[in-house]
């Protein structure tokens, strides 16, 4: 492994007991520092990719070392040097913020002498010191999801896995989220994230990799996978957006011959088309529907944004929830290790 890979997976596989092939092939390096992100649709083998990352389920395949520790046969070393929190909070409610950062400095061994510091210092980074004497059960959603990532960070691990850390909280709360998950990447701490919202991928992430039916398909900046689609997003929509009249205007659209073959869309409430050409030819289609008849109330042009990638790449949309594990979940000679 590189010295500056937190993460070097290589032909990574991981086969269920019924055969089901869950991770299929996949290669990933994650140099130290970055902010990633990992996107895929439901059933796509993120969820178990981050559960072989953090040990939580053994490969059937391949080699994965994290933080230079290999995950078969240094796992607890690679649990002791990573951070993880997952989907639902694990926070005591009948505990204090205080209490819950100290109890966790406990369970990851922090020294006595360090821990008034360390309580202090995380309490300071996620916004709750004026409430850390408060019991957990009195706080906002957002307030536990914070209170829970402070606990995934009490022993300073150079690596944080945020499984969809951000799921069902409001915007405020998402975006007081976002700014504590740059913050501990700005002092160095190794990101990675799943997501299904595609905004939060596209701020805060450094780098990004999107897996379908197993396997990496397509990786890079936000802005260089924007670049891969191609050409600015033209969108209409239409008076009457009918069935009838979306099939006319589309072959209306298509007949034009105005964006260099690139197919035409038909959306709920009108057209999209996604070409080089459509900020430049955009006009002349308004032309052609108002002549062949059809009356068009919106026109807008935009560039594309990571929801357009993620339709390009995998042809479908990114659900919110993963439904991975067939059976009972039991992959084939690998075993669940959860001793932390």
């Amino acid at each position: 492994m590189s010295e500056t890979n937190t993460i070097d997976a290589q032909h990574v596989e991981l086969t269920y007991a019924d055969g089901t092939e869950a991770v299929t092939d996949l290669t990933l390096e994650i140099p130290s520092g970055e902010f990633f992100g990992f996107l895929g649709a439901n059933g796509a083998g993120k969820t178990t990719t981050i559960k072989v990352f953090a040990t939580l389920l053994r490969p059937t395949g391949g080699t994965v070392t994290v933080n230079g520790f290999d995950v078969e046969s240094e796992s607890r070393a690679v649990r002791e040097s990573i951070g993880y929190m997952a989907q639902e909070t694990s926070v005591d409610p009948e505990l204090t913020a205080r209490e819950n950062i100290r109890f966790a400095c406990e369970a990851y061994g922090v020294s006595a002498a360090d821990r008034a510091d360390r309580i202090d210092d995380l309490l300071d980074l996620v916004d709750l010191a004026d409430v850390a004497d408060k019991r957990a059960k009195d706080f906002s959603g957002g307030m536990q999801k914070r209170l829970d990532a402070a606990t995934a960070l009490v022993h300073e691990p150079p690596l944080v896995f945020l499984d969809e850390p951000t799921t069902g909280l409001d915007p405020k709360a998402r975006n007081r989220l976002w700014d504590y998950f740059e913050r501990i990447n700005e002092r160095g701490t190794t990101v990675f994230l799943t997501t299904q919202y595609l905004e939060e991928a596209d701020q805060l992430c450094d780098r990004i990799g999107v897996i379908r039916d197993g396997s990496i398909v397509a990786s890079g900046s936000p802005a260089e996978l924007k670049a891969q689609v191609g050409g600015a997003v033209l969108e209409i929509e239409l008076a009457d957006p009918d069935e009838a009249t979306l099939e006319r205007a589309r072959e209306v659209a298509a007949g034009a011959d105005l964006f260099d073959d690139a197919p035409v869309e038909i959306t709920d409430s009108g057209l999209s088309v996604r070409s080089a050409e459509a900020r430049r030819r955009g006009t002349d289609l308004l032309v052609a529907l108002k002549e062949a008849g059809i009356t068009v109330t919106g026109f807008n042009v935009r560039d594309p944004t990571l929801d357009d990638v993620f339709l390009a790449i995998t042809g479908e949309g990114l659900d919110a929830d993963e439904a991975e594990v067939p059976g009972d979940g039991t992959p084939s000679a690998a075993t669940a290790e959860v001793d932390r």
